[in-house]
């Protein structure tokens, strides 16, 4: 009976040490998976985000200008 008793504990710890290491190799790919998606962000989105961005800027900037007079006006062109 004692036999049977160690090899059912046994099994136990095979069990639970599969189970770990399919945890460790679950949260490994998981983490692969948040570095790729990271590296696409900041390859693909960011810059379109910025050239966006600096699109939405250069329009304010060029409305601010002529809002404040600086155009073929204030350079006295002759």
């Amino acid at each position: 009976m004692s036999a049977s008793d160690v090899s059912l504990s046994d099994m136990h710890s095979e069990a639970s040490m599969d189970s770990e290491e399919e945890f460790l190799l679950a949260q490994q790919e998981w983490e692969e998976s948040l570095q790729q998606l990271q590296q696409l962000v900041g390859a693909l989105l960011l810059p379109y985000f910025g050239k966006w961005l600096g699109r939405q800027m250069s329009h304010w900037a060029y409305a601010r200008y002529l809002r404040l007079g600086l155009g073929k006006a204030f350079f006295g062109r002759h």
